[in-house]
C-alpha cells in the first residue's frame, strides 16, 4: 500500500478514540514548579498588542489609561470584615482624589501571607504586614534579602492576642493537646498565634478555619478555643453572642515571648459579652506595619509611592475622626521598626516636615530590655511585671 493509500485509509476508518466528550486520558505528570523568580526591580513593559486581535484603541484611550494606572496604588489588606481591610477602605475614602491619587484595596489572607504577597506579586504596592511576619520572610531561606525588597512606610499599631474558650476553661494551660483553630492558613493569626503558643511553650492540636466557622465550632464543642491575632475590638469576637457559655482567657506574659511580642489588654468596653467589667483581660500584642515595595527610585512605581506617602502623612489628621477605625488614634508615625530600612520618600518627608528627630517605639526587644533592668537576685515573675510595664511604656510616650 502506498503512503497515499494509507493515508486516505486511515482519514476514512472510524474513529476509535474516547468516546465524544469524554475526560482525556490524564496527561503525564508535570515536573515540579520551580522556585518563583525574584521580583524584577523594574515594571516589565506593556504586552504589545497583536495587530486585528481585538479593537483598535483611540488616543483618548490609551491616555485614559496610563493615568488610570500612574496614579493608583494597590494596598493588600485582609479578609472582608477585618481590621486590616476596613483600615484600607479608610486609605482608599480619606486620600481619594488626592492629587489624583487612588488607593486600590485588596483583600489578602492576612499579614503571614501578606509579607509574601508584598514580595512576589506584581502589581502589589503596598500591605499591611507585621514585625514577625518580617521576620518569618527574613529566615525563609527561599527569599533572596528581603530586607533590600521591602521597607515600612510607618509603624501603625498593635495586634492584640484573643483566645476565646468555654469558661469551663480558666487557664490557657488547659488547652494544652486540644483542638485550637488559628483562622486560615497562612493567615496573620496563623502565623503570629502559632508563634505566640509555642514562645509559651503551648502545645495545642492546630486547626485552620475561618473565624466565623471557628466560632460556629467553639459553640458545638468540636474545638476547645479559637485564636484571633487582630487589633481590637474584632467585629467578628464584638458581634459574637457568646451569652454565659464564652469567655477571653488571660494570657500570660511568660516565657519566650518577651523578646518577640508586648504585654497587652482586653477590656469589658471592648468586648461586652466576652470580658468581665473592672478586670482586663492580660494578653499579648505584635506590631503591625504600612509596609511598601522598595521600588528604585526614580521609577514610577517608586513615584506613585512616594505620591500615596505625601498624601497620607499631609491628611493623617483626617484619620482620627469618626468614622475612621479607632486603631488610628493609637499611630505614631515617627516611630520606628528595628532592624528594618524605611522606605526613602517617608524617611524624607518626616525628616523635612517633622523638627523633633523620629522616636522609635517601644519595641520588643526594649520589653527585654525593661525586664532585664528590674532583674533581682532569683528568677522574676514576669506577671508581676505587667503593670509596671504598661506605666514605663507610658512615661517613654507611645
Amino acid at each position: 500500500m502506498t503512503r497515499r493509500a494509507a493515508l486516505w485509509l486511515a482519514l476514512l476508518l472510524p474513529w476509535t478514540g474516547p468516546e465524544a466528550g469524554a475526560q482525556p486520558a490524564d496527561p503525564p505528570p508535570a515536573a515540579a514548579p520551580a522556585p518563583a523568580p525574584a521580583r524584577p526591580t523594574l515594571a516589565p513593559p506593556p504586552r504589545p498588542r497583536v495587530q486585528g486581535s481585538g479593537p483598535r484603541e483611540s488616543a483618548e484611550d490609551v491616555a485614559l489609561g496610563s493615568h488610570l494606572n500612574a496614579n493608583t496604588v494597590a494596598v493588600i489588606s485582609g479578609t472582608p470584615g477585618g481590621t486590616y481591610f476596613r483600615m484600607a477602605s479608610d486609605l482608599a475614602f480619606v486620600l481619594d482624589g488626592i492629587n489624583d491619587l487612588r488607593v486600590l484595596p485588596v483583600m489578602g489572607k492576612g499579614a503571614g501571607q501578606n509579607a509574601y504577597d508584598l514580595r512576589y506579586l506584581r502589581g502589589i504596592d503596598i500591605a499591611f504586614v507585621r514585625t514577625d511576619s518580617l521576620d518569618q520572610l527574613r529566615k525563609d531561606k527561599r527569599v533572596g534579602n528581603a530586607r533590600s525588597h521591602i521597607a515600612y512606610i510607618a509603624r501603625l499599631f498593635n495586634d492584640e492576642l484573643h483566645v476565646v474558650a468555654s469558661r469551663e476553661i480558666t487557664d490557657i494551660r488547659q488547652l494544652t493537646g486540644r483542638k485550637v483553630s488559628f483562622d486560615v492558613r497562612g493567615s496573620g493569626t496563623d502565623v503570629s498565634g502559632r508563634a505566640m503558643f509555642a514562645g509559651l511553650s503551648l502545645a495545642v492540636d492546630a486547626v485552620n478555619v475561618d473565624q466565623p466557622t471557628a466560632l460556629a465550632m467553639l459553640q458545638r464543642g468540636e474545638i476547645a478555643a479559637m485564636v484571633s491575632v487582630a487589633a481590637k475590638p474584632v467585629a467578628v469576637l464584638a458581634e459574637f453572642q457568646a451569652g454565659d457559655r464564652f469567655h477571653l482567657l488571660d494570657v500570660p506574659f511568660a516565657g519566650g515571648v518577651a523578646e518577640n511580642y508586648m504585654p497587652a489588654e482586653l477590656t469589658h468596653a471592648d468586648y461586652p459579652l466576652l470580658a468581665p467589667e473592672g478586670i482586663a483581660v492580660r494578653t499579648l500584642a505584635v506590631g503591625t506595619i504600612l509596609a511598601a515595595y522598595n521600588w528604585p527610585k526614580g521609577s514610577e512605581r517608586y513615584g506613585r509611592i512616594a505620591r500615596f506617602v505625601d498624601a497620607f502623612f499631609s491628611q493623617y489628621d483626617a484619620f482620627l475622626k469618626a468614622p475612621r477605625h479607632p486603631k488610628w488614634r493609637e499611630v505614631n508615625l515617627t516611630a520606628e521598626v528595628a532592624d528594618w530600612p524605611r522606605f526613602p520618600a517617608a524617611r524624607d518627608w518626616l525628616e523635612h516636615r517633622i523638627a523633633p528627630a523620629p522616636r522609635v517605639a517601644a519595641a520588643p526587644g526594649e520589653v527585654a530590655q525593661f525586664l532585664a533592668q528590674r532583674r533581682n537576685s532569683g528568677e522574676v515573675d514576669r506577671d508581676q511585671l505587667y503593670q509596671e510595664f504598661l506605666k514605663w511604656r507610658d512615661g517613654r510616650g507611645r
